[in-house]
């Protein structure tokens, strides 16, 4: 079930219950990556993806040993990224913050909902459990975490405010129960998708962590309309990624590399919805 139908599916069913690691060495030896725009099948309108810096205002984030602050990095890699494939002609960038200010968990992911964002992402560069993990990885929505270190992520993640749940609470329970089981249905294996496709395109180009593609229960994913997905651009944990991260001009080729997959991986996803 694509997208559009599913929102159909959706309609029709809420009427009958009215009834009823970045990389080091290669980030700074190579050029910045132009921004590859991406064409739309005819009649198709622009992807839309928000991109959600993480933390902000009066939550930091981690704290790198040398003083990085978590929420200052994921805002200038959305910012950049945002720039950059704004000007490519490309899909329409949202930012759920543009400055240092904090938002709720669930004003994040609410924000792409009521945009009909085809994608978002959730940028970070979390403390990881272990200073020996660095590099990138990607995350979505289970309610069993994939191993230990996302499962301490989602942890710490989820401290900063209440789970983020679709509100059912005036529709008959057994309708309510087929919206959510279709909802979870859609945006699971969307996510999945979008999580696979925007690993396997960065092979190569930035440093991955061991087993970059993970799950666990993080709040902010809680999405049963948006295919949702974690980015860890790095961990401020780590020495080697901390010196990156807090580099303006390596900030600039994350940012480039990853918004040229992003943009590839958010024009697949509205072809598919609008197939």
């Amino acid at each position: 079930m694509n997208r559009r139908d599913f929102n159909r599916t959706l309609f029709s069913l809420a009427a009958g219950a009215a009834l009823l690691g970045a990389a080091g060495p290669a980030l700074a030896a190579t050029p910045l990556p132009r921004p590859r725009p991406f064409h739309l099948r005819q009649g198709l309108p622009r992807a839309k993806v928000v991109l959600d810096p993480g933390h902000g205002g009066r939550d930091p984030g981690a704290l790198g040993v040398t003083g990085v602050r978590e929420k200052d990095v994921t805002l200038d890699i959305c910012r950049t990224i945002r720039d950059r494939i704004g000007r490519s002609g490309g899909p329409e960038i949202l930012l759920t913050r543009d400055g240092d200010v904090f938002l709720p968990l669930n004003d994040r992911i609410a924000f792409a909902e009521e945009m009909d964002a085809d994608l978002f992402i959730s940028i970070h560069a979390d403390a990881a459990p272990t200073p020996a993990a660095r590099g990138l990885s990607a995350y979505t929505l289970s309610e069993r975490a994939s191993d230990g270190l996302a499962d301490a992520l989602a942890s710490t993640e989820n401290r900063v405010d209440r789970l983020y749940g679709v509100d059912l609470s005036h529709t008959d329970a057994a309708v309510a129960m087929i919206l959510q089981d279709l909802a979870h249905r859609y945006s699971h294996h969307a996510s999945r998708t979008a999580k696979q496709k925007l690993v396997s395109g960065l092979v190569g180009q930035i440093d991955l962590l061991y087993n970059p593609m993970r799950s666990a229960s993080f709040a902010v994913l809680k999405s049963a309309q948006v295919p949702a997905v974690l980015l860890e651009t790095g961990f401020l944990s780590n020495p080697q990624d901390e010196r990156l991260l807090a580099q303006t001009e390596s900030r600039r080729r994350i940012a480039a590399i990853l918004g040229n997959r992003i943009a590839t991986v958010a024009g697949e996803l509205r072809i598919q919805a609008g197939a």
